[in-house]
């Protein structure tokens, strides 16, 4: 390792310690802080937000960055060395563009606005909320003002999340998805529905998160590394490569809601935990995109969880749960219940064919946000309106509207997105990983994950952020990020559970 590369390592690993130290306060907040400390919490995330600020782009760091550069030059590209550096630049250049009171402003905010609008889906009152979300709405168009002149407002929030990828191309992505997700929804609400009454009763919360913790386990989430616990809305949140956490919400009346809330966290939480331990404390340890992210979490719920071999195995463990609820239910027709497919209000509650009708029509909302088409006043009507149009249904209240999700209380207008395109990635990543592991069915109907993590390992967690998501979906599939697979394995898997 070259001096002036140490150099710079050791500017950042200050940074990364105030970022993992920012983090800890936010895992804080949405787990155990008592409410009455909203006002000082946002005012420390403020005082975090300004410090990693004032680093980044410190003349000190600036310096040692042009160095590094200097002496990257000729190095392999694809180098742990050469990416820490462009991966720097990428950030610092960023920064450099907006002013550090923005950031203070804005941690300040998203600490108070969480706390709104917790309080505000409780009791069903947008009014409590639309104050702090009108107040990140103007923050969000004023940091997309900092990087004007720009294709669409849009896209300096999009590439806060994902890297490499603007507006037009996910709209493209969406244009040929929508239509083909419409079609498949429209072919299986013509057959017999299947009926999944028998999730939806009284399972005892206790061994529903006895049942996950299992689960979780055999996937390999490192309890040493990790731990799990309840929030509003799940989330996983990293302090270092070796405590990376994830929570988890429980539904009295539903079986799946825990379980699959935490096998999607725990899959943020392998890419995480799975860094190169030479990335450490450098930009370049986690994922690389929200896309990537959601990519492992979506193949861990979805395509590992939802699965018939996956449920061949664990099934008669958690009847031996809740004999009572599931001792005669079969095998098929608890797999068909955990798959049915179904028009509904909750995003996270969503089955695989309808789930990205939700994001899109995020996506449409947060666009006429950005663009003051649409102001906070009417965001409810607009909510309500978009979903009658994408699904067919209308909330009964905000707070299984507007109010669901918890990324605009953040300021987080850009994720959305990735939700749909980390589904697609898993598809195409699966198809590959089904080339290399050809037994791969077999081991998961033996609760053996240990070769499919391996190959998630060695393929993508290991390289942490080195790679943009759409470099390295190509590097690993040979494919530029398309819906082709995802709708392939859609239309395999429901064409079997719904005879067409």
């Amino acid at each position: 390792m070259t001096t002036k590369i140490e150099q710079l390592k050791t500017h950042l690993a200050e940074i990364s310690d105030l970022m993992y130290i920012g983090n800890l306060l936010g895992w804080d907040q949405e787990t155990n802080m008592p409410p009455a400390g909203v006002k000082e919490r946002g005012e420390q995330m403020a005082t975090i937000a300004r410090l990693v600020q004032q680093r980044i782009t410190s003349d000190e760091l600036c310096r040692a960055l042009e160095e590094a550069e200097a002496e990257v030059v000729g190095m392999d590209p694809d180098s742990d060395e050469a990416r820490l550096v462009k991966v720097t630049r990428r950030e610092v250049d960023k920064r450099l563009k907006v002013p550090s009171r923005y950031y203070e402003e804005l941690s300040q905010l998203a600490v108070e606005s969480y706390a709104a609008w917790k309080e505000a889906r409780e009791a069903d009152n947008f009014e409590r909320f639309r104050p702090y979300l009108e107040r990140m709405v103007d923050l969000r168009r004023e940091f997309a003002s900092y990087f004007s002149p720009y294709e669409h407002v849009y896209d300096p929030l999009l590439n806060e999340f994902e890297p490499g990828l603007k507006t037009k191309e996910v709209q493209q992505i969406f244009t040929e998805l929508r239509p083909r997700q419409v079609a498949l929804i429209q072919e299986i609400t013509s057959r017999p529905q299947v009926d999944d009454s028998p999730l939806r009763q009284y399972f005892d919360p206790q061994k529903q998160w006895d049942f996950g913790v299992e689960v979780l386990t055999k996937f390999g989430y490192d309890w040493q590394r990790g731990r799990q616990d309840k929030a509003a809305h799940p989330f996983t949140t990293s302090f270092g490569l070796n405590d990376v956490r994830i929570t988890t919400r429980i539904l009295e009346d539903y079986v799946g809601s825990a379980l699959f809330s935490s096998m999607h966290e725990c899959g943020h939480a392998l890419y995480d935990l799975g860094s190169d331990p030479a990335l450490a404390r450098t930009p370049l340890a986690g994922g690389s995109s929200l896309a990537l992210h959601e990519s492992q979490s979506r193949l861990w719920e979805n395509l590992v969880g939802r699965s018939k071999p996956f449920w061949e195995h664990f099934y008669p463990r958690l009847q031996e749960y809740f004999p009572q609820q599931l001792g005669n239910v079969s095998l098929d027709a608890f797999y068909k219940g955990i798959n049915k497919v179904e028009p509904s209000l909750i995003r996270v509650e969503a089955d695989e064919a309808t789930y990205n009708l939700h994001v899109m029509l995020r996506l449409e909302i947060e666009i006429q946000l950005m663009t003051g088409e649409l102001q906070t006043a009417h965001l409810p009507e607009a909510w309500n309106t978009l979903m009658n149009e994408y699904l067919g249904l209308t909330p009964p209240n905000n707070a299984k509207g507007v109010l669901q999700d918890v990324h605009w209380s953040h300021g987080y207008i850009g994720y959305f997105p990735t939700y749909s395109l980390g589904n697609l990635i898993s598809a195409q990543l699966w198809d590959t990983i089904q080339k290399e592991i050809p037994n791969l069915d077999d081991q998961i109907r033996k609760g053996e994950f240990g070769e499919l993590l391996e190959w998630l390992h060695a393929k993508i967690h290991r390289h942490g952020s080195k790679f943009e998501a759409p470099e390295l979906v190509q590097r690993i599939t040979g494919q530029s990020i398309t819906p082709q697979p995802y709708i392939r394995y859609l239309r395999q898997k429901y064409g079997e559970i719904y005879g067409f």
